[in-house]
């Protein structure tokens, strides 16, 4: 699994003109399941993302979680986290999960986020999505289980 976080001011996901998850300050994070993911990597990637402390204190220092700041979460499905460019020009998806795997954990990820954060928003799985967001920093982290 993989996740791109991005410390935002504000963002939106919107499919076909409408909008469909707004938030303001927080994460926007970007999610790809790989196939032998399972919630055993979604739990430690969500642990580990919500406990991030990568917001500035009052001295400049990133030394506060998404809860110290009453943060909030745009998340959004993205299998082509998983491109592989080794060979060629055109990247394949091979190593990206079935789609019934990736919106079982993509959903299991919502429904779990929701548990420990006041705001969770969402992209719509399988959509064509335009998102927009103001990187705070900037200030992009990635996690991949595997890793």
């Amino acid at each position: 699994m993989k996740l791109v976080i991005q410390r935002v001011t504000h963002a939106c996901v919107t499919v076909e003109g409408e909008t469909v998850g707004k938030i303001g300050k927080g994460f926007l994070v970007l999610i790809g399941v790989g196939q032998a993911d399972s919630r055993i990597q979604a739990d430690a990637l969500m642990k580990k993302m919500i406990g991030l402390r990568i917001f500035e204190d009052s001295e400049g220092k990133t030394n506060l979680s998404l809860a110290d700041v009453k943060g909030e979460l745009l998340l959004v499905s993205q299998f082509t986290l998983y491109a592989n460019c080794k060979k060629g020009n055109r990247p394949s998806f091979t190593e990206a999960a079935p789609p019934a795997l990736a919106e079982e954990l993509y959903e299991y990820m919502i429904t779990e986020c929701r548990k420990r954060v006041a705001v969770v928003e969402t992209g719509r799985f399988g959509a064509e999505m335009k998102i927009e967001l103001c990187n705070d920093g900037p200030f992009t982290i990635v996690l991949d289980s595997d890793k």
